[in-house]
């Protein structure tokens, strides 16, 4: 039993041609780019006789069922869009290499004791509405119709209007949503987006758990002057007092082996190079495999920001925008995993996620496990993001063997 590599190479070099941009692969969910791939892939689901359904936000899920069994099903898949000018790889990797386990399973007439669905979720990366996950969290009722009515695109238009006017038909009644129990589970194939797997030359990641985390604001308001008339003893520096923070805040994730802080977006007034900053917004990323950490991480993070806001006398606000708790992987499954890759000898490591995936939005319904793949020099979603083909191969491969355990001897 071979996975093709003849047939992933195909459908890698058809779906990565289908872009919006030249620069990377710009695929967002909804737009004539993702309709084209979504075609593509219902023609090869098809064709291996595997039963096609979406939902109301564009979800997927294909059953491959030939004997028409009525036992739960495992999941397998991915998600298809990027961000913009993004890379070939990302969520797709998942997405085809699932569609060849179907192909393998099927021309090698190979009896199933419980169905296997690939799943493919829509909007994982909150392109279009600014908030990731959209098909994952609809699918498992964490987000309704009303929700889509109050998530809006950068042009002011709703995302329930927006994916309608895309040709989508909102129907809940019709729709398909991921139950508690009602699957044997899910195990979701991605690249790592990190640079552990390739720095340690490992073809394979087996998820243990994906990082919880934090988003925190922070707003300072200090008083904007002239930058050569005002002395510096003289100054209510919005833009200073943050930098500070800015700096010092990572100091603190230094004491915690797995913990990672990050500013990546920060906004000054009146952003002008002569004029001292008079406002400052910006927004704190808080992320550990170990929830405590997460927690008491960001308090101290707060009590600093505080304390110099007070030292430099600018006023603070901090805001808690966004959380998500630390998802630990199922036991089992990581289990049969890891069995599957030391009975085939395949390098490979037990791991955490510092990303968050679809697949977090299932751990409190169904078991759910993820396997990784290298990606070179750790890039991801860039034009320069690549994994090899090999590894691609080599988490196929294990993805086949811990899908044929599962459904045949869970």
């Amino acid at each position: 039993m071979k996975i093709n590599r003849g047939r992933i190479e195909k459908d890698f070099k058809k779906i990565t041609s289908i872009s919006s941009t030249k620069l990377g692969c710009t695929r967002l969910s909804y737009s004539k780019e993702d309709k084209e791939v979504r075609k593509y892939l219902k023609e090869q689901l098809l064709e291996i006789g595997a039963d096609y359904r979406e939902d109301s936000v564009g979800n997927i899920r294909a059953k491959y069922n030939p004997k028409g069994l009525t036992t739960k099903s495992l999941l397998i898949g991915s998600h298809i869009d990027t961000v913009p000018n993004g890379g070939k790889f990302d969520g797709l990797t998942g997405v085809v290499c699932s569609l060849e386990v179907l192909r393998t399973i099927k021309e090698n007439d190979i009896e199933l004791g419980n169905p296997i669905e690939l799943i493919i979720f829509a909007e994982e990366e909150g392109s279009n509405f600014g908030v990731t996950m959209i098909g994952s969290k609809y699918i498992t009722n964490k987000i309704g119709i009303e929700d889509l009515k109050n998530l809006y695109t950068d042009s002011g238009e709703t995302a329930y209007d927006y994916i309608h006017a895309q040709g989508f038909n909102i129907d809940p009644e019709k729709d398909f949503p991921i139950q508690k129990g009602k699957e044997l589970g899910m195990i979701e194939l991605h690249v790592e987006q990190g640079g552990v797997l390739d720095k340690e030359n490992i073809s394979v990641g087996i998820v243990e758990a994906i990082a919880g985390m934090n988003s925190v604001k922070v707003s300072l308001k200090g008083r904007a002057n002239h930058a050569g008339t005002t002395p510096m003893n003289m100054r209510n520096d919005a833009l200073l007092a943050a930098s500070e923070m800015i700096y010092k805040m990572s100091e603190i994730a230094l004491n915690y082996e797995t913990a990672v802080i990050t500013v990546g977006k920060i906004h000054a007034k009146p952003n002008a190079s002569n004029v001292i900053a008079g406002e400052v917004d910006f927004y704190i990323d808080i992320r550990d495999v170990v929830q405590e950490n997460i927690d008491v991480i960001t308090k101290n993070v707060e009590q600093l920001c505080y304390s110099i806001a007070k030292k430099d006398k600018v006023e603070i606000e901090i805001e808690t925008i966004g959380s998500s708790k630390v998802v630990k992987m199922d036991r089992e499954l990581v289990d049969i995993l890891e069995d599957e890759a030391k009975e085939k000898k395949l390098s490979y490591k037990r791991m955490n996620s510092g990303a968050v995936h679809d697949n977090a939005m299932l751990n409190d319904i169904i078991p759910t496990a993820m396997i990784f793949v290298p990606s070179i020099e750790g890039i991801s979603h860039s034009p320069y993001e690549d994994t090899n083909m090999e590894d691609i191969l080599v988490g196929t491969e294990l993805l086949l063997n811990a899908c044929l355990k599962v459904v045949n001897n869970r």
